[in-house]
């Protein structure tokens, strides 16, 4: 089982844990499988990155929580950065994180990036919970509220995430954004 991998599965053990919840009761609370959440934890399985977002979703934990094992210097420049060992059972989207969780200032920043003709579809985060995406490269359709919209390079919207949203890259070329995530405070 290679850091990444170890790093998730004791995560989402130790939340579990902390809530006192079986897998039953995580899995009723994610939308993930009993079994899923099993091999995830014994580190027998690499989740997709729907798969993670449903799972902090459910927990009510910033995404990057499950993918950042390493403690960062806030104050130090920081560069996207593959993760190492980190290979999605579903390459077609990588979310990256660019400034893992910050507990003092409720967000975290990740560089997302979907495949050509490539989709994803995530379900409601908290209630407050308030996202700002950015393209870098590319053009990406963002759905919210049922509606869709086309977003090119340096162009960006602020939606509230407390509700079903999609991304999908409608171009033949990979699609590239920041996805700031503000958090209602604790």
């Amino acid at each position: 089982m290679d850091m990444l991998q170890h790093h998730l599965a004791h995560t989402l053990k130790t939340h579990r844990r902390e809530r006192g919840w079986s897998l039953a009761q995580a899995a009723e609370a994610t939308g993930v499988s009993k079994a899923m959440l099993g091999q995830i934890e014994r580190g027998e399985s690499s989740p997709t990155i729907a798969t993670l977002w449903k799972i902090a979703t459910g927990f009510n934990l910033p995404f990057s929580a499950f993918i950042e094992p390493l403690a960062v210097d806030r104050a130090a420049p920081r560069r996207q950065q593959q993760l190492q060992g980190y290979s999605p059972a579903d390459n077609t989207m990588q979310a990256l994180p660019l400034f893992p969780f910050d507990a003092a200032l409720n967000f975290e920043m990740l560089v997302v990036e979907l495949a050509p003709g490539a989709s994803s579809e995530s379900s409601a985060h908290e209630p407050g919970v308030i996202e700002h995406v950015i393209v870098i490269e590319g053009e990406l359709e963002l759905q919210v509220a049922a509606q869709w919209q086309s977003l090119a390079p340096g162009e960006g919207v602020r939606f509230n995430a407390d509700r079903a949203h999609a991304y999908r890259n409608p171009g033949i070329y990979p699609v590239r954004f920041y996805d700031l995530i503000h958090y209602p405070p604790r």
